[in-house]
């Protein structure tokens, strides 16, 4: 099976094309900066995995995917190869959008935007906060502790 759930940033515009096809079909390519689950010394570090979504996925990212915003992606690998112009033979990988969702609300993401234009690359850097829930933020999500002293207090 070849099943890829991914949570990230945008880290730029998708860029979309359109096919040559008697029935032009779109394809957009744009990338996420996924954050890594552990800090090595303290600092967080991302992946950075190239996205390629075909058709009505490719046109719906290319009107509502701007950078810097939090997209959740279902798809699959793939991988391919090609020799460039000097005859070196390189190699690609890149996820096919089976499914893409917003992942932050519109809100949240214009505030985020709008108070630091470098505010993802900043905020990704930053581990959350960890404190009690309260009665929730502007964007509707409440921050859930990870503070188990013992196997009682574990949620499920």
């Amino acid at each position: 099976m070849n099943k890829v759930i991914l949570m990230g940033r945008l880290t730029r515009d998708p860029e979309v094309r359109y096919s040559q096809a008697s029935e032009p079909l779109a394809i957009a390519n744009y990338s996420l900066a996924v954050n890594r689950r552990f800090a090595r010394d303290g600092q967080q570090s991302a992946d950075f995995i190239n996205m390629v979504a075909f058709g009505r996925d490719g046109e719906f990212a290319g009107k509502y995917f701007k950078k810097g915003q939090l997209v959740a992606v279902v798809g699959r690998i793939q991988t391919g190869s090609y020799d460039d112009k000097d005859g070196n033979k390189r190699y690609t990988t890149e996820v096919v959008v089976e499914e893409q969702h917003f992942a932050e609300s519109k809100r949240s993401f214009e505030e985020r935007d709008s108070s630091d234009v470098n505010s993802f690359e900043k905020t990704a850097s930053k581990a959350p906060a960890q404190s009690a829930p309260k009665s929730g933020s502007a964007d509707g999500f409440v921050p859930m502790s990870t503070d188990f002293d013992d196997d009682d207090d574990l949620p499920f």
